[in-house]
């Protein structure tokens, strides 16, 4: 095919409409998807990143990976900003790290070097902006956020959401959940699945998956936590999740068994389940990621981090988060740009995710 050629095919990729779910989502990007895969040149494509031999990285609008500014009704994967850290109990700032990983994200590059997956090419996406939050009021945020994501979710498109402290995933999943619960992948140094702080707080970043769970959003026998690790203030703080069925993976066991035997499990326990993977910036070690609210030392490197999150492709991944990143307890920008690029490897997974089930609703 001619590069004049390719060109043309491009642009006449169908455009996205508007849907009710993700099933009709998938069956009406079957055919751009296939024509996609055959272009050699997708300069026209609207949703592509701005071209850095044409706008150097440190300038221009700072969006998620310089990708163009969208609605939900016209991507196929909504890249979103959560700034909330209302539900932090120690270090705050979080709600900093939308702006901060934008701003990092523009070192993101088209083409992922290991897997060869270009996710802009695959699929479409855009930033969809930053879910508007009250930060005087808890409850308000919550039910702010699960709106936002709920419209998400009517309009088809898959979200990829930067946080804000980990209380987000609980809204997030409220709004995106619609029926069955989720499998879920939760890469942490921390459970989150505790019952309150200071003895009223049932909502805060070391909760929410304990709500999901309650709230039927997650299926706890399909969820498995990775990475955990570091002392804890009550010895009965694990019980519920225990007794509820979650597979907990510390550090530990996941040093001595390795990280493909683990994800190996992972995948075996998730199966062909609808999944939502949330991964905790304090997952790694605070030597990678010093700019988050509770390090814990001896944690993964970004090494590792990379190659776990590597193998999640061919899941059924229908949403991801990336969350408690707080600039102002950076260095350099190292923990912006460390969670800018795992959104990078997250993205190219769900671009896969959502092509698969694409071809598989034919």
């Amino acid at each position: 095919m001619s590069p004049e050629t390719a060109d043309r095919a491009c642009t006449m990729l169908p455009p996205r409409v508007r849907r009710d779910g993700v099933g009709d989502a998938l069956a009406s990007n079957v055919d751009r998807i296939a024509q996609i895969s055959e272009c050699d040149e997708v300069s026209s494509n609207h949703f592509q990143p701005l071209d850095s031999g044409l706008v150097p990285r440190f300038a221009g609008m700072p969006t998620f990976m310089r990708l163009p500014t969208a609605q939900p009704e016209d991507v196929d994967v909504a890249l979103i900003g959560v700034p909330f850290d209302s539900g932090t109990t120690n270090r705050p700032g979080a709600r900093h790290g939308p702006r901060e990983i934008r701003n990092q994200s523009s070192m993101v590059r088209r083409v992922h070097h290991a897997s060869g997956i270009s996710p802009f090419d695959l699929i479409r996406s855009g930033d969809c902006g930053d879910v508007p939050v009250n930060p005087l009021d808890l409850q308000d945020s919550l039910n702010k956020i699960a709106e936002f994501y709920g419209r998400v979710r009517a309009a088809g498109a898959v979200p990829l959401s930067a946080g804000g402290d980990h209380l987000i995933s609980l809204p997030i999943l409220r709004g995106i959940v619609s029926g069955s619960p989720l499998a879920m992948i939760h890469f942490d140094a921390h459970s989150d699945t505790y019952d309150n702080f200071f003895g009223t707080s049932r909502y805060n970043h070391g909760t929410p998956f304990r709500r999901a769970i309650e709230e039927e959003l997650l299926d706890p026998k399909r969820v498995v936590q990775i990475g955990l690790r570091g002392a804890i203030s009550d010895a009965a703080n694990y019980d519920f999740a225990r007794a509820a069925g979650v597979r907990m993976i510390f550090i530990e066991e996941l040093l001595s068994r390795g990280t493909e035997d683990v994800m190996a499990e992972a995948r075996n326990i998730v199966g062909t389940a609808p999944t939502y993977v949330s991964f905790d910036i304090d997952v790694l070690d605070p030597s990678f990621a010093p700019g988050t609210g509770t390090p814990e030392i001896g944690g993964i490197t970004t090494r590792e981090a990379q190659g776990m999150v590597r193998l999640l492709q061919g899941l059924d991944i229908r949403g991801a988060d990336l969350v408690e990143v707080s600039p102002p307890f950076d260095v350099g920008g190292v923990t912006a740009l460390t969670g800018a690029t795992m959104m990078f490897e997250l993205l190219c997974i769900l671009a896969h995710s959502f092509a698969q089930r694409a071809k598989n609703s034919v």
